[in-house]
């Protein structure tokens, strides 16, 4: 007899296949026997959240950091919905999120049933078809054919490294399915041969003899884990590597090689912008076009001139090379380079400054942006995960130069504000053993704070720095500065990690640099004796104070 598992438990096993060691979201009616099935028959570890946004956020963070699909859970209708702007974030991203949703029983869907969480009207596909506008694939789950339609959605995550959503009814979730798939893993990534050969060929033909290449290293490199070819490209002779904003430090800053971030107009250095503008063949590796990575479309080159390697295809000169995968045409990018005869002399590379500590033209006086990121880039250390929210955060950092070996997670892409919070728990999650720095604005914090009680009583242990700046400053800096939507209730932050259920939490807070630098001491003391704490800064920062490249970045967008 054919062994069997029910649909919840055989969905369980293929995420654990994956690699997924964590299940995020929130238990409603229609998903508590689905839930049952996913973790009773399986090692996944469940994460609950205070809201489905949340829920989606974390998974968001989660994926990006294991470089990897992640899942989370919601219930039909009020659950699903909240979650819809975490799933479109991850489709605009390229994260593989997959959002499965406990749906009521198939009969009483079909039989048009007035059931609560419905509109009321019998109509049981109206959210079904909103899932579908904002992720690759969206599909209900039949018993019949559950096993099949798992897989696929699960190969359509991965392989087109966009967010799913899988609909399972509450009889089909312990229904019980063929166990004999699960013997074979899912084959994923697998590049057509021919495409791959003849994009071989055409590459070589189209690079010639050219003594120096460079490379646009974009976000979608994250996602399929291809840092170490990034590093293997760089120690090519010949081979210069810029990074757009979104993945900025994918190559260590103090690499020779690397040219910096590239952001069309909004490029900081001058040389950086002429070399990628400028360059007689280029290669856009994983790079994503949109106006805050390019500048506000201020972009100097032409990408159907260049070699523009995307996640399931590339294109060289306009001409496309379909089914092959990112992880084969980098492969073969490096192969072609690595056979050049005769082979190019070593470029001169570029000079890496020497790190010298910033010191405040007063110390004593107002904490401004001019030197809270020189000064938290003098306290980071190697290996840093620095988590930084849209607006003001995520622009000074981008002014960081940031120690060998750490990450910029944020979301430029999308831009949804308080994304941040809960996409550092499911990034710490992915990599507990990172020391984590999330640096998040006021406004944005009161849409997600409450995921800081989760994150601290896990135990985690991020430093989390917010921007105190009394409302919406990346607003203010596009447009009516004194309107009274600019503004929000004033919170008595300190106050909220115990409030939130983690009461032994350090709490500090910093006016002046004198301030910072002193209270940057203390947490690295602590983190030094193995406290093991998480640790709670609040900044208070002037009101119009903001980056140099947020407020070039708000007067493009006026």
């Amino acid at each position: 007899m054919t062994p069997t598992v029910t649909v919840g438990t055989y969905l369980a096993r293929r995420l654990e296949q994956l690699g997924l060691r964590h299940l995020f979201g929130l238990p409603g009616d229609f998903n508590l026997g689905l839930l049952d099935e996913m973790l009773g028959g399986s090692g996944l570890r469940w994460v609950g959240s205070s809201n489905e946004l949340n829920a989606g956020y974390a998974a968001d963070g989660h994926a990006r950091l294991r470089r990897g699909p992640a899942a989370f859970v919601t219930t039909f209708g009020v659950g699903e919905l909240s979650a819809v702007n975490a799933t479109a974030g991850s489709r605009a991203e390229d994260v593989p999120v997959v959002h499965v949703v406990g749906l009521p029983a198939t009969r009483a869907m079909a039989d048009g049933a007035l059931l609560h969480h419905s509109l009321a009207d019998g109509d049981f596909g109206h959210f079904v078809r909103i899932a579908a506008e904002v992720s690759a694939s969206a599909v209900v789950v039949r018993a019949q054919n559950a096993g099949t339609t798992v897989d696929r959605a699960l190969l359509t995550a991965v392989g087109s490294s966009q967010p799913v959503y899988l609909g399972v009814p509450a009889d089909v979730a312990v229904a019980q399915v063929s166990a004999a798939p699960l013997a074979r893993p899912l084959r994923v990534l697998q590049s057509d041969p021919t495409a791959a050969e003849d994009f071989r060929d055409a590459l070589t033909e189209f690079l010639g003899g050219a003594e120096e290449v460079t490379v646009l290293a974009g976000p979608r490199l994250h996602r399929r884990h291809l840092e170490d070819r990034v590093r293997a490209l760089a120690a090519q002779n010949g081979v210069r590597i810029a990074t757009q904003s979104a993945s900025k430090a994918m190559l260590d800053e103090s690499h020779p090689a690397n040219l910096g971030v590239y952001a069309g107009t909004f490029t900081r250095d001058p040389e950086t912008r002429r070399r990628v503008d400028g360059a007689r063949p280029l290669v856009l590796a994983g790079v994503v076009m949109t106006d805050f990575l390019t500048g506000s479309f201020t972009h100097g080159f032409d990408p159907d001139a260049a070699v523009d390697l995307h996640l399931d295809h590339a294109r060289i000169a306009g001409a496309a090379f379909y089914g092959l995968f990112l992880e084969e045409s980098l492969r073969i990018l490096e192969e072609v380079l690595e056979a050049r005869s005769p082979r190019p002399a070593p470029l001169p590379r570029r000079a890496v400054a020497p790190t010298v500590a910033h010191t405040p033209a007063d110390p004593d006086g107002p904490l401004t942006h001019a030197d809270l990121w020189p000064l938290l880039q003098d306290w980071l250390t190697p290996g840093t995960l620095v988590v930084a929210e849209a607006g003001t955060s995520f622009y000074g950092a981008l002014e960081l130069t940031l120690p060998d070996g750490c990450d910029l997670l944020g979301q430029p892409v999308w831009s949804s504000i308080g994304y941040t919070l809960p996409a550092t728990l499911g990034a710490m999650l992915a990599a507990p053993e990172r020391e984590t720095v999330l640096v998040i604005g006021d406004g944005s914090a009161q849409l997600t704070m409450q995921e800081l009680g989760r994150l601290l009583t896990l135990g985690l242990t991020p430093t989390v720095l917010l921007v105190n700046n009394s409302g919406y400053t990346v607003e203010r800096a596009i447009r009516s500065p004194e309107a009274p939507y600019q503004d929000i209730v004033e919170w008595d932050w300190t106050r909220l990690p115990a409030a939130l259920g983690a009461p032994g939490t350090p709490v500090f807070q910093a006016r002046t640099p004198a301030d910072l630098v002193e209270v940057l001491a203390k947490v690295r003391a602590d983190r030094d004796s193995g406290g093991g704490h998480a640790h709670f800064v609040e900044l208070f920062l002037p009101r119009d104070d903001a980056p140099d490249s947020l407020v070039q970045l708000a007067r493009s967008v006026r």
